[in-house]
């Protein structure tokens, strides 16, 4: 079950699991350390995580934090507009289409910058590495002391 946040009409979010107002940066750590959440407006019940997540998205290509490429994100624009102009006949289920596919790739984009995401196990891979190669060096050193003595 996602994590409720509420919107008032202030801009304000409210965090109904912890009863207290957060900031878009603890709600982007909520994401990253895996939890769902679902924010909605207050007043209407409308679900908005889409438009919060894209926020939390663009205020982090503001502060120089972004790790999406600019082709990703004309790909996110052209796949919005796309699953708008498929629904025409039925904008509601146009709409819905592409408000999923917004959520979608923003839970992905936020997945990429997560602690513990691709970044570390390239790390954690080097890191293996590195040992694996000391390791061999050592006996490499062995091999050689030996041969000389």
């Amino acid at each position: 079950m996602p994590r409720l946040i509420k919107r008032y009409g202030s801009r304000k979010l409210y965090d109904t699991a912890e009863s207290r107002y957060v900031s878009l940066d603890e709600i982007a750590g909520f994401v990253r350390e895996g939890q769902d959440v679902q924010v909605v407006e207050n007043k209407t019940g409308d679900d908005v995580t889409a438009a919060v997540l894209t926020q939390i998205i663009s205020e982090e290509g503001r502060n120089g934090r972004s790790l999406l490429s600019t082709p990703f994100l004309h790909d996110l624009v052209r796949i919005g507009e796309r699953a708008v102009r498929a629904g025409e006949g039925a904008v509601g289920a146009g709409l819905s289409t592409a408000r999923r596919g917004v959520d979608d790739l923003a839970r992905l984009a936020v997945d990429r910058i997560r602690p513990g995401g691709p970044i570390a196990e390239v790390r954690d891979e080097m890191d293996r590495l590195r040992s694996r190669l000391a390791g061999l060096e050592r006996t490499l050193n062995e091999i050689d002391e030996s041969q000389t003595d």
